[in-house]
């Protein structure tokens, strides 16, 4: 029996994981385009939990009292 016989369960099991390879390459793909739309457009990539720092005088006025 030689070594280079394909058995019938790899040529099944090769099908699966292509295809689970061009599923899960194609969800890449639409993660980047979305991703690069997103960047294009130009909008904010802050989170709703992000607030902006304090101008530069603030905080060591409030320290102050003044």
């Amino acid at each position: 029996m030689p070594l280079t016989q394909e058995h019938e369960l790899h040529r099944r099991r090769f099908g699966r994981n292509l295809g689970l390879g061009l599923v899960l390459g194609g969800f890449a793909v639409l993660v980047f385009f979305l991703t690069m739309a997103k960047m294009k457009e130009g909008a904010s990539m802050e989170g709703f939990d992000y607030q902006r720092p304090a101008p530069a005088g603030t905080a060591a006025q409030a320290e102050d009292g003044g």
